[in-house]
């Protein structure tokens, strides 16, 4: 039988060398991680720089930005912005055009944790929904605005497996994570004919301050899988990220192996 030849994305080049592969796909790239500063954006932030990405964060405070820039020691910049508050987004993309020069690559990840919707007032409830949910709205309606004058773009949406779990105790938090997963849904169903990708990525459990419980307790669940890191969401987006123009990732949905949903 004749031997087949390889295709072109096993060549020895990236099977040899993933991390040459993947600083070609991600030097350069211009890149806006919102929540960039803690948890899980902060990982992502980390990632990107270190494979050559230009990035600009976004969070609430300023001491969590500034510090996630000096870890980084590569090409990023922050900004202290609200994206609860419509003003703060505007200004979030005039930074991506000064600052940036555009946008190639958008992660929506900022969010809070909320219970149930039988708690607080309708205030609070608003807070989450406008920080969870219509920034992500808000912010792709922003960035798809650029990518569609240059051709070409990544969203990447960071939801959760609560969107299909459901937990109870969670129904606000649930109900921002699910509308991210429709959101996402019918906006690749808008965006992939204008070149621009959308991809939507649903940790399980992971390790972050939105967790409840003490800093020993989620690492004892890290280490009996039950629990998973932020960097490791963030290999899960740099994969996503890699792929070639003619590749999507739609959805990836990554838990930890004893997290058993």
């Amino acid at each position: 039988m004749r031997k087949r030849e390889p295709l072109f994305f096993y060549h020895d080049l990236y099977m040899k060398d993933l991390t040459s592969y993947w600083k070609k796909c991600l030097t350069g790239k211009k890149v806006l991680i919102t929540g960039g500063s803690t948890g899980i954006g902060r990982e992502i932030t980390l990632l990107l720089s270190a494979l050559g990405a230009n990035c600009l964060i976004c969070g609430r405070h300023q001491e969590p930005i500034d510090e996630t820039i000096r870890a980084a020691k590569q090409k990023c910049s922050g900004i202290a912005a609200d994206l609860a508050k419509p003003q703060d987004i505007e200004r979030v993309f005039e930074v991506v055009d000064t600052a940036l020069g555009g946008i190639d690559i958008l992660i929506n990840n900022a969010a809070l944790g909320y219970g149930s919707a039988t708690d607080g007032d309708h205030q609070d409830i608003n807070y989450i929904v406008q920080t969870n949910l219509t920034a992500y709205l808000s912010c792709s309606q922003q960035a798809a605005e650029r990518m569609e004058a240059a051709g070409n773009g990544h969203i990447v949406n960071i939801g959760s497996m609560s969107a299909d779990v459901r937990e109870k105790g969670s129904s606000v938090y649930v109900a921002t994570k699910a509308g991210i997963q429709g959101f996402s849904e019918a906006l690749r169903k808008e965006l992939n004919p204008k070149g621009i990708k959308v991809t939507l990525i649903e940790p399980g459990a992971t390790d972050t301050d939105m967790q409840p419980g003490t800093a020993e307790g989620k690492k004892a669940k890290v280490k009996k899988k039950e629990m998973l890191t932020a960097e490791e969401v963030a290999m899960a987006v740099g994969f996503c990220l890699a792929q070639d123009q003619r590749t999507d990732i739609v959805s990836l949905q990554i838990r930890p192996h004893k997290q058993l949903i």
